[in-house]
């Protein structure tokens, strides 16, 4: 593929930048040494409503335009009031389907086809980077594992994310949810 890996610093005081290098890092885990192809359905859901808005808003745009005010008021009224619904679902779609999940992975085992999600946290002010990994497949079944770990566990002092502590840590996750001993 001719990838090259670079080195990305990072200011590790600062809670969000630690957090989405992180969660780059366990992208790269589960894309790259796991083997697993990420799947984009979800963030293809959010850019769909997103156009569907900006579609809204620019045909009110240009119904305005060729029919100038007080002849497009019912069409504006109706746009406006479409746009204001599509964020609502929008606000919904990212707080109850997202759910912070920031990488989808699909994996053929089998006959069966595991999808997996990882999703994170960090509450303001803290140190705590609180990760969940769900393992769904064809099967119907679901399991959940978490990890609640200080940056520390991941950033070297001079800002760095240490990859081979992510990966340990994400294959450990990975290897107690693939294990069949573990059914909910």
């Amino acid at each position: 593929m001719g990838e090259t890996n670079e080195v990305v610093k990072i200011n590790k005081w600062d809670g969000a930048a630690a957090k989405n290098a992180v969660d780059d890092a366990i992208r790269e885990v589960l894309t790259g040494d796991l083997k697993c192809k990420e799947s984009f359905a979800l963030i293809d859901g959010r850019l769909f409503l997103c156009a569907l808005a900006v579609g809204v808003a620019l045909y009110a745009l240009l119904w305005d335009y060729l029919y100038p005010f007080p002849q497009s008021r019912l069409v504006l009224i109706i746009c406006v009031s479409s746009y204001f619904i599509l964020m609502g679902i929008l606000t919904l779609y990212t707080t109850f389907k997202e759910k912070g999940i920031f990488v989808v992975a699909k994996e053929k085992v089998g006959n069966t086809t595991r999808v997996w999600e990882a999703s994170s946290y960090v509450k303001k002010h803290d140190d705590k980077y609180n990760l969940i990994l769900v393992m769904r497949d064809s099967n119907g079944k679901y399991r959940e594992a978490s990890i609640n770990k200080s940056f520390a566990n991941y950033i070297d002092t001079n800002g760095t994310v240490v990859q081979n502590l992510v990966l340990n840590e994400i294959t450990k996750l990975y290897n107690s949810l693939s294990s069949e001993k573990k059914e909910k």
